[in-house]
């Protein structure tokens, strides 16, 4: 597989590393066009590929970086470009409207089509909870029983209660009685979205591990024990070789994820990936603690929002479990009429 990146890309990825690295905000973020890299020119950016998404939050995870670009543009805007909303999907890839999406409910836990929330009248009435960016987003994307439904931030009868994230963003637990709404169409309007939105998630994590094995490392390298760097000792290289190895796995995975995301068989390799990566990313966050001892826990240290960062891209959209159990029943559902054609589905 081929696991260059194009010019564009490259320097893309360069110049927000750059500005990151400065401390540039979010405003700067969306100046360098990291927004309109991560849409296609339908719906008024100048990207939307698997790729440019994995250069982008590739970058943004080596980074640390918290940002609204997963949320607001490539969940965000991307059902909206699928709803013909593009006038609202271009503001959203611009930075100049913030857009949160509202599947999750109380008692739920990664079946978001199961909710209470419905609509009668054109106002929505239910609760939705871990919303991620909706204290500072302009508008919301809120599922309700029968599809997709946008609503204004400010609209009546919407209240919200904030609360910090481990992985250092935001999310809140958002309250609907009978809030105005228009409805932007069935649920299918997230499927290339969500795919997106987790190949998303996988990259961030990716640049996350690359930024852990780097760390650790050098932590190695420079920890003395016994008069010797404790890098040198075999066991411990052992243990780094293995992590190597499994985060070499994951960055194929991905790789593999961005260049199948406009394939038929993409909900299989969506699913694949994000139980891969996910596993690993809670592998290499443990190994990286464990590897530098004490220091590894302390605030003031990289180490320990790296951690947090990396767990916390296991259980967003769904766990590494919940994925292989998505992974195994797609796979024998396309297997089934292969092994047996003429099987009956009471057979079955």
């Amino acid at each position: 597989m081929d696991f260059d990146f194009t010019e564009e890309q490259q320097m893309l990825g360069e110049s927000l590393a750059r500005t990151l690295e400065r401390g540039g905000d979010t405003a700067a973020v969306y100046e360098l066009g990291a927004g309109a890299a991560l849409m296609d020119e339908a719906a008024g950016g100048f990207g939307g590929t698997g790729r440019d998404i994995l250069a982008v939050f590739r970058t943004l995870g080596r980074a640390g970086a918290v940002s609204p670009l997963l949320d607001s543009v490539v969940l965000g805007a991307g059902v909206l470009a699928a709803a013909g909303e593009g006038e609202l999907a271009e503001a959203a890839g611009a930075g100049t409207a913030r857009i949160a999406v509202a599947l999750g409910e109380p008692g739920q836990r990664y079946d978001h089509g199961t909710g209470a929330t419905r609509a009668e009248a054109d106002r929505l009435s239910g609760a939705k909870s871990l919303v991620a960016g909706a204290e500072d987003a302009t508008h919301l994307i809120v599922s309700a029983t029968d599809g997709l439904w946008l609503v204004a931030a400010e609209a009546p009868g919407l209240s919200m209660r904030g609360y910090p994230l481990m992985d250092g963003g935001r999310a809140a637990e958002v309250t609907l009685d009978g809030v105005p709404a228009r409805r932007l169409g069935d649920a299918s309007l997230l499927d290339w979205p969500m795919a997106a939105a987790i190949l998303a998630t996988c990259a961030d994590a990716l640049g996350g591990m690359e930024r852990a094995v780097d760390l650790t490392a050098d932590y190695l390298r420079t920890r003395k024990q016994f008069g010797r760097p404790i890098g040198s000792f075999q066991a411990i290289q052992h243990r780094m070789a293995d992590l190597l190895v499994e985060v070499e796995q994951a960055r194929s995975a991905t790789w593999n994820l961005a260049a199948h995301l406009d394939a038929p068989d993409r909900a299989r390799h969506v699913a694949a990936t994000k139980s891969l990566v996910g596993r690993v990313a809670r592998r290499v966050a443990e190994e990286m603690i464990q590897l530098h001892g004490g220091i590894g826990m302390t605030e003031e240290y990289d180490a320990a929002p790296l951690a947090r960062r990396l767990i916390a891209a296991d259980a967003r959209f769904g766990d590494s479990d919940h994925h292989l159990e998505r992974f195994i029943a797609l796979s024998a559902a396309d297997a089934a009429p292969d092994a047996a054609p003429d099987a009956t589905p009471d057979a079955a």
